[in-house]
């Protein structure tokens, strides 16, 4: 005689930011709503499960000085390992291009618009960034946009991201994520999308991703419902092409991509901290295959290195120790007062 099993629940975790949980909850309904018309009383069920992570608790320093973008999943990773959650949501630009032993990339959503985007401090005229005036501060939180900020429009000045309306403010302007804002709520905030070439926008910047255990057999045949085609060839392109470059480390990488049919464009681009050296290049290709789509990021990443990319990259990582030496020497004197 055989016994009927209870319907499994799969527990979905991400950070606890606002950001992270309606991208968490926006995933929940998706998987709800693929089972509501279902009558097998074996279908599963969803919970989530939020955490602040390393990333969250430090906002004051540059990604690139703090280790890369583990900040930002590493303890999601270990409740995933010890199976304390089933399903990490995340940001894809936020999951570090090589995942640790046991992870896996189990799903890729169709992405919202991977562009940045311009936000004009309430009150002002301007319409786009070529309208600010001399010496105006833009705020963002990226190495990447500073750099591309510094090569296009060296009249600026760059900032960490702060109150952008506070009337003592010193801001003019944001430069955001697009998707994040729309997500947020904040779509009627945007005063102008930033596309390429003005703005290269962030490896796999909004799309969201799923990790999952490797072995989790039931999990990985979910995902299969929710991965976008073309969002997961051009996101599996991007992050190919940053895995050769950075090495481990955040840099300032900018990408651009399109899909028509099996044609995969992809434009990558690194830019010097200061905005003097920039590569640029493009390569299309006809893929048919995630590994395919991959391939082609490998080949753009072997191109940048041999046309200039990694004199820049070598720069960029001496000036990386060199400011941790110097913010672990203010920790000591901070610690020490």
């Amino acid at each position: 005689m055989t016994t009927q099993s209870n319907p499994r629940t799969f527990v979905l975790a991400s950070r606890a930011s606002q950001l992270a949980q309606i991208q968490t909850n926006f995933v929940l309904d998706t998987l709800q709503s693929i089972y509501v018309d279902s009558d097998d009383q074996l279908r599963p069920k969803f919970t989530t499960s939020f955490m602040s992570t390393a990333g969250d608790k430090n906002k004051t320093q540059a990604l690139y000085l703090l280790g890369g973008k583990a900040l930002w999943t590493k303890e999601l990773e270990v409740a995933l390992k010890e199976k304390d959650v089933d399903l990490l949501i995340h940001s894809l630009k936020d999951v570090p291009t090589t995942l640790p032993e046991g992870c896996a990339l189990g799903a890729i959503l169709e992405r919202e618009d991977p562009v940045d985007s311009l936000v004009i401090r309430s009150g002002k005229p301007w319409k786009h960034i070529d309208e600010l005036p001399e010496g105006s501060v833009v705020g963002t939180s990226s190495v990447r946009r500073i750099a591309q900020l510094k090569r296009k429009y060296p009249h600026l000045k760059d900032t960490r991201l702060a109150k952008l309306d506070a009337p003592d403010g010193p801001y003019a302007a944001l430069i955001l994520a697009k998707a994040g804002l729309v997500r947020m709520g904040f779509k009627d905030r945007i005063t102008a999308d930033l596309n390429p070439p003005t703005m290269f926008h962030a490896v796999s910047q909004g799309a969201l991703g799923i990790e999952v255990r490797s072995d989790d057999a039931e999990a990985l045949e979910l995902c299969k419902k929710l991965t976008h085609r073309d969002t997961q060839y051009r996101c599996l392109a991007e992050r190919a092409c940053l895995r050769v470059l950075e090495g481990g480390c955040s840099v300032p990488v900018g990408v651009a991509t399109e899909i028509r049919g099996d044609l995969l464009k992809l434009t990558g681009c690194v830019t010097s901290l200061n905005g003097d050296e920039h590569v640029e290049h493009t390569i299309e290709q006809t893929v048919t295959s995630p590994e395919e789509a991959a391939e082609v990021g490998q080949k753009l990443a072997k191109v940048l290195i041999e046309t200039g990319a990694k004199k820049i990259l070598d720069s960029i990582n001496v000036e990386r120790e060199r400011r941790i030496i110097a913010a672990k020497a203010e920790d000591e004197v901070r610690e020490a007062s």
